[in-house]
């Protein structure tokens, strides 16, 4: 079992979350729904990472993370990020 660092925004009503070690990106309702999925992708992508030789992972750039946090919508954007540390 890793360990990941997990970045949480509200967006349009659902909660985004970001794997900062590998870039993955998952939403669900709720935050725990969506960290349920990003833990199941990252199984699911360990699984692959393990027997494929051709498979890219790297870090989340500053770039990227600024993206993902800087929001641009017409509509108020919610202020609430939060990070949690995951294990899968």
């Amino acid at each position: 079992m890793d360990f990941y660092t997990v970045v949480l925004r509200q967006s349009a009503g659902y909660w985004v979350a970001l794997c900062l070690e590998n870039g993955m990106v998952s939403q669900g309702e709720t935050q725990d729904s969506a960290i349920g999925k990003l833990k199941e992708a990252i199984e699911s992508f360990q699984d692959v990472y393990a027997s494929e030789s051709d498979i890219y992972c790297a870090p989340v750039p500053i770039k990227e993370l600024h993206e993902f946090l800087t929001v641009e919508s017409k509509e108020p954007v919610s202020e609430v990020y939060e990070f949690r540390a995951v294990y899968a």
